[in-house]
């Protein structure tokens, strides 16, 4: 079972699954009479029903029971019949998801590509990433990426729509480590919010996280 790594924070589990195994072997993992077939027989993509399937028994890893989970018309996941919160993202490989009692939990991961730095413009700041021209290459592509995945984070925990990446949301300067915090704002909703998200980088993908 490749439960790449789990821990505690702000209240809230998380959990990142490397995807190694087949549909069949994920699917025998899941043992609660679920809509399971209906709701795959819907994804197209066998690309979709494998991370399907592997929300699904992350989420049970964290919690140790099975959800039936549904989306609001935002696409934001929650579970029927339960009042805990989640959060779920997906890369190439790999899969992230946190589960709250009450609070809303946001988390995001991004394969480690270059391609993001053909269009840092469109959601980095002049005022947030000062230092970018300065630093070796490895780190300017680790930093755009923790960029885009913190506000992606933080799109997830607005919980609101018309958020532009560049004029609403605002990480604050700091220098790309292995791990750490990042401070970041937000301008949608007229109501200042702060947050403080933490960050993981691997030389595979670099994923955030956070707690409203």
């Amino acid at each position: 079972m490749p439960l790449w790594k789990q821990w505690s924070a702000g209240g809230a589990v998380w959990g990142i699954w490397k995807i190694t195994e087949s549909p069949s072997e994920l699917r025998a993992m899941l043992v609660e009479q679920l809509p399971y077939e209906t709701e795959l027989g819907s994804l197209k993509s066998p690309s979709r029903k494998l991370e399907y399937l592997v929300v699904r028994v992350l989420l049970k890893a964290l919690a140790g029971e099975e959800f039936d989970i549904a989306h609001l018309p935002s696409g934001q996941p929650y579970l029927k019949h339960d009042s805990r919160r989640i959060t779920i993202s997906h890369t190439k490989g790999y899969v992230a998801v946190g589960i709250h009692p009450s609070a809303l939990p946001g988390i995001d991961i991004e394969q480690v590509a270059e391609r993001v730095l053909k269009v840092t413009s469109r959601f980095i700041r002049s005022d947030e990433f000062p230092e970018k021209e300065q630093l070796p290459a490895e780190l300017q592509l680790k930093g755009a990426l923790l960029h885009w995945s913190g506000k992606e984070t933080l799109f997830k925990l607005l919980e609101t729509d018309g958020v532009d990446f560049l004029s609403h949301l605002q990480i604050f300067p700091f220098v790309p480590q292995e791990s750490g915090t990042m401070l970041a704002r937000e301008y949608r909703t007229g109501t200042d919010q702060r947050f403080i998200l933490s960050y993981l980088v691997t030389s595979d993908f670099v994923c955030t996280w956070g707690v409203k």
